[in-house]
């Protein structure tokens, strides 16, 4: 399972390239932030590719990604995962400070301990295995590319999209449901 964070910009538009007529070139343009629009300018999004089938399951933020909705993604990526019979999971990610904090270390320790114990019981438990992989290597996590594809099939280059319009493109570009956003007191 090859897990990331990403931020879907409502302002900044991806890099596009497209075919077109000297008289009908496509213009992208970066919006600016209005400052009537309550709306936030980018939305904050944990998602994991599975190896084997290529499905994407994903999770909106409330806010930004820290410790606490990385162990709130974490913890529902295992039930999940738990539900189709899975038993170990290695999580590929990179270096940032919210994946490799002592908080979110801790809850794998605890996590893995209880996932063990339910197996004991003949239970589903989940286990979770970090991979880090080195810093400054995006190009080694395949969910970097999913990414990329994924904001170029839902951009808009005639207007800002809004927030509800941006989380419906990407679940339909990635074929998931959208489900409740995490929030950092979602913790288990």
């Amino acid at each position: 399972m090859y897990q990331d964070e990403v931020w879907w910009s409502r302002l900044a538009q991806p890099e596009l390239h497209s075919w077109t007529t000297p008289e009908h070139h496509l213009q992208v343009e970066e919006w600016s932030k209005d400052k009537t629009d309550p709306e936030a300018a980018a939305l904050c999004c944990y998602g994991g590719l599975c190896e084997g089938s290529g499905a994407m399951l994903l999770r909106f933020v409330v806010a930004r990604a820290v410790s606490e909705t990385t162990i709130a993604y974490l913890s529902w990526l295992a039930e999940q995962l738990g539900k189709q019979g899975v038993r170990r999971v290695v999580v590929v990610w990179d270096n940032a400070s919210w994946h490799r904090s002592k908080a979110v270390r801790t809850w794998l320790g605890e996590h893995n301990r209880a996932a063990l114990a339910l197996r004991r019981e003949g239970k589903v438990g989940v286990q979770l295995t970090p991979c880090w992989l080195p810093s400054k290597s995006p190009w080694l996590n395949p969910i970097e590319v999913r990414w990329a594809h994924g904001k170029r099939a839902v951009s808009e280059p005639q207007r800002k999209l809004t927030i509800a319009e941006m989380k419906a493109r990407v679940c339909a570009y990635y074929n998931c449901e959208e489900l409740e956003a995490l929030d950092a007191n979602d913790v288990p």
